[in-house]
């Protein structure tokens, strides 16, 4: 019986960390039309929800399209999560290498203006972002380099 409850215990434990290491977002675009492709990204009808592994070290490189306009590239601003870091000390401090940063649950691109808003709840104010000449450069390159499917992006949320 104490084996059976120690077995059903690892496996929701190892349930829970496993579903900790992805994170779910929102992508949504000023223009209509705008076509999004994100490194790692299934791809699904639009506006999208977009579940991303969590990351450490990684990036999300991003390229949007509206026609018209110059391809916008760049790499996702990501969040840093405190509680993955403290859970991952207490509980099992290698798994820092894998999980402290993830994406913020709302994107909305602006291929116009070449900036990118994102905030971390519907009640926020938008944060603008405009990636660096570098994260341009590095997103246009890993874009060259692979084949991502386009999802169409319709505007949405324009506040």
């Amino acid at each position: 019986m104490e084996l059976k409850f120690i077995k059903l215990t690892a496996c929701v434990g190892m349930a829970m960390l496993l579903g900790a290491c992805s994170a779910t977002t929102s992508l949504t675009a000023m223009q209509p039309d705008t076509t999004i492709y994100i490194k790692d990204a299934k791809g699904q009808d639009a506006p999208r929800t977009e579940t991303l592994a969590t990351t450490s070290f990684g990036h999300y490189e991003f390229k949007a399209i509206q026609p018209g306009q110059q391809p916008f590239y760049g790499v996702l601003p990501l969040k840093f999560n405190g509680g993955y870091l403290a859970t991952d000390i207490i509980l099992f401090a290698p798994a820092a290498f894998f999980n402290l940063r993830e994406v913020f649950p709302y994107y909305q691109f602006d291929v116009a203006k070449q900036c990118l808003r994102y905030r971390k709840s519907e009640q926020d104010n938008w944060v603008e972002y405009v990636p660096t000449a570098a994260e341009k450069q590095r997103a246009e390159t890993w874009f060259k380099q692979s084949g991502i499917t386009p999802v169409t992006v319709t505007a949405k949320d324009n506040q």
